[in-house]
């Protein structure tokens, strides 16, 4: 074992993020009241430092900067060193974030904050080269000229210190609008389908985030008005998503996003929300259109996190790099000597045309603008197309096609892997439970439900303490107290799992979390949530969001969870919480109402008509109607299955003392109402559809 010349106190975190630097020459601390009282002491800034493990252009500036002795020298002399993993500490992350897309319109990571000892932001920046080029200030410049700032014009900083504390405050502080109805709804349709690119699918341009909860939101407008246009939206987007090269055709899953308009040129790192919250489009896309290519993109995605994201205690992963062997894409691109070598020329000369590999590579470096004689596998035609341009009988070539990607797959197990953040969070093993459950329901395979099951034990037993979530485990440790997202999230994902199971313990601690959410992090001047809980860190501002990001704000997601367990459990006041929450981010909804798509998910669902289906176990028609809710679309419908069993369950909807009666029933209830009893199949639909 090579021993490391530095090493500084990142050494003693879990955080794979943090591990990374540790033998940097930069004297960083991780985030604690140490590296403040230091700053304090010895009258310096502080440089804040925020990332990701996977992140690529986080690697780029440890590369460059934070590895060179010099660089460091400098760092060190002006700066106390803060590195924080955005993974663990939300609360940071979200409050710098903004104070950076206030000061300089754009944000992004790494995320590098110049502050004072009393953590009010200076100078916000994202990546920072080592030498100065082309009007970027490098890191060198920037801490000398940080340093004479400081030393000679400290009134000035302090102010400027003041001034960016007062324009946070403005900026985040609440404002209300008109309650939210249909025209909020209508200006969300209005606005994706304005910013939809027709040709490749998706919204806007490069680069392209795939989105999932946008498509979540039309295929639930598309239920509710018939608009053959929002389902047109979400095929041709799920479609060329699974065609392009932002999806791994070799070893299944999806990369973080589209570095181009048509999805070819991806950032290769794969996350797991990504996973999950596709997972939930395509099965929902499955439901609704029955078209195949859709299930099997979930049966694809789920075998690629059982084999490279799951741990063996059962609970999901974080995170799979871009990078190997200190090169982006590496794992995941080919030169066509090696696809010629693997499969032979015959062989290699189809798949290379299906796959639009090129002799000289199609892979140019996004960076540099220069060929890397590599290719992207991707396809720009369905199997049947390709068939007949080919010449050859589909199944044939579809023989072909799988004999080769496994022989290409196969080969490509034996590279150097890309680095995987092994740490489990609460929130996105939440979001992973809830496909899982969507998907063993629409498809009955009962692998998804033992995955959802095995993950939430671990987290039931293992981060849930004393009433409170925690939200980060690794290398044996339960840590760092639970965010709105942990909360949200994992509720979610047990609303899902309830109705997979009918397990009325998932339900009871769906509704538990919804209750410590309610003391730990309701606005309660307001409405809505903060972000991180009142007993924690104190920080230049508590954030509330109910915008969409790369996932949607446990905001958004808690309205939702609020508005089905209020249908489940017939518990009007639930349902009244939610739409308050909406109505608290209405000025934000009516300011940029496609950013906020989850939340229009939730709105959808309160101004739908919901039913909850009481299915009894003894009716002779009750497996054929469970069935039927659980393959079928039924956005705004509650199923529940009463037995014999399940005395928890009745319990729970306020009907501790039904007789054995209700068990042969069917009953369709819309606000504590419940129509005569359903005797068949066909008049369930005909119900549920008027």
């Amino acid at each position: 074992m090579v021993e490391k010349e530095f090493t500084n106190r990142l050494i003693n975190e879990k955080s794979p993020y943090l591990l990374q630097h540790a033998h940097n020459p930069v004297d960083w601390y991780p985030w604690s009241e140490e590296a403040f009282r230091k700053a304090k002491e010895e009258n310096k800034l502080v440089f804040l430092s925020i990332g990701y493990s996977t992140c690529h252009w986080c690697h780029v500036m440890e590369k460059e900067s934070f590895e060179n002795e010099y660089v460091a020298r400098e760092m060190n002399d002006v700066f106390v060193c803060i590195k924080v993993d955005r993974e663990e500490r939300p609360d940071i992350d979200s409050a710098y974030m903004t104070v950076s897309q206030m000061m300089t319109g754009t944000g992004g990571w790494p995320l590098n904050i110049i502050m004072t000892p009393e953590k009010v932001p200076v100078f916000a920046l994202t990546y920072i080269p080592r030498e100065s080029r082309r009007g970027m200030v490098g890191i060198i410049d920037l801490t000398r000229q940080i340093k004479e700032l400081w030393t000679q014009g400290r009134e000035e900083v302090e102010r400027r210190a003041e001034e960016v504390l007062g324009n946070l405050k403005r900026v985040t502080q609440s404002r209300k609008g008109a309650a939210v109805n249909q025209s909020t709804l209508d200006s969300m349709l209005s606005q994706l389908k304005q910013s939809f690119d027709k040709e490749y699918g998706g919204f806007g341009h490069a680069p392209k985030f795939p989105s999932p909860h946008n498509l979540m939101f039309l295929l639930r407008a598309y239920k509710n008005s018939g608009d053959g246009e929002l389902l047109d939206m979400v095929k041709k987007t799920l479609n060329t998503m699974r065609m392009g090269g932002v999806y791994d055709h070799l070893g299944y899953g999806f990369h973080r996003y589209s570095t181009d308009a048509g999805w070819f040129l991806p950032h290769f790192e794969k996350m797991l929300y990504d996973q999950a919250f596709l997972m939930m489009a395509y099965t929902e896309a499955f439901q609704v259109t029955g078209e195949r290519i859709f299930r099997d993109v979930v049966y694809e995605v789920a075998s690629f996190i059982e084999r490279e994201m799951t741990s063996p205690d059962g609970p999901f992963y974080s995170a799979i790099d871009a990078d190997s062997e200190n090169e982006e894409g590496k794992f995941y691109t080919w030169r066509a000597t090696e696809i010629i070598q693997l499969l032979g020329r015959e062989d290699a000369e189809i798949f290379m045309s299906v796959y639009n590999c090129d002799l000289s590579g199609n892979y140019i470096e996004e960076a540099t603008g220069r060929g890397t004689g590599k290719n992207i596998l991707f396809l720009n035609r369905t199997l049947e197309s390709e068939a007949g341009r080919l010449g050859l009988q589909v199944e044939d070539l579809k023989q072909l096609l799988d004999r080769s990607r496994e022989k290409l797959f196969q080969y490509r197990a034996k590279r150097t892997r890309p680095h995987l953040d092994d740490k489990i969070l609460t929130d996105i093993n939440g979001l992973m439970i809830a496909a899982l459950s969507k998907a063993y329901r629409a498809f009955g395979e009962e692998t998804f439900l033992a995955s959802a099951r095995k993950a939430a034990e671990f987290l039931i037993t293992r981060m849930y303490k004393d009433g409170r979530l925690l939200h980060r485990y690794r290398d044996g440790e339960s840590a760092i107290n639970g965010y709105l997202d942990d909360y949200a999230f994992l509720s979610f994902g047990l609303i899902e799992l309830f109705e997979s199971t009918m397990d009325a313990r998932y339900i009871e601690i769906s509704k538990k979390l919804s209750e410590t959410a309610n003391t730990l992090f309701r606005d309660e001047k307001d409405g809505g949530y903060f972000g991180s809980p009142s007993d924690g860190e104190v920080l230049p501002v508590r954030m509330k969001e109910g915008h969409d990001g790369a996932i949607p704000s446990g905001n958004s997601v808690q309205m939702l969870n609020l508005l089905r367990l209020g249908t489940i459990l017939s518990d009007q006041a639930m349902k009244e919480s939610a739409d308050s929450i909406a109505n608290s981010f209405a000025s934000d909804i009516e300011r940029g109402a496609m950013y906020h798509c989850f939340m229009g998910i939730g709105i959808l669902y309160s101004l739908s008509t919901n039913y909850l289906v009481k299915i009894g176990e003894k009716h002779p028609q009750s497996s054929k109607v469970a069935k039927y809710m659980s393959e079928s679309f039924q956005p705004f419908s509650e199923p529940v299955l009463l037995g014999d069993n399940n005395a928890g369950l009745l319990a729970l909807m306020g009907e501790a003392s039904a007789s054995g009666g209700a068990h042969s029933k069917i009953l369709v209830c819309i606000e504590n109402n419940c129509f005569p009893p359903v005797e068949s199949l066909e008049k369930l639909k005909e119900l549920i559809k008027g």
